[in-house]
């Protein structure tokens, strides 16, 4: 059985991208020293938050945007070995475009 996760509301599923090995001077970084990675991949988005009304808005980001995100939003998981936040569209900081 495959295991796919679903958000709710505006909810979404980020897969977490690794944390910077080196700096940019080019010194590599023991574990201990690596910050929380801030970067991710919109993997799952809910269907967009409830208003009073009943109706639907929808969220802003879209499945496969890199996105930029607080060092402590969301909630972690682990799944078959990857590394995903569940958090809120709020949580993003910002879009990052190439």
């Amino acid at each position: 059985m495959s295991t796919v996760l679903r958000p709710l509301d505006d909810r979404i599923v980020v897969e977490v991208l690794e944390a910077e090995e080196k700096t940019s001077g080019g010194i590599l970084l023991p574990d201990t020293a690596k910050q929380k990675p801030q970067r991710g991949i919109v993997r799952h988005i809910g269907p967009g938050k409830l208003t009073d009304k009943g109706e639907r808005l929808p969220l802003t980001v879209q499945v496969g945007d890199e996105i930029l995100f607080g060092r402590y939003a969301g909630n972690e998981v682990e799944i078959k070995g990857k590394e995903y936040k569940i958090m809120r569209e709020s949580d993003v900081l910002a879009k990052i475009t190439k």
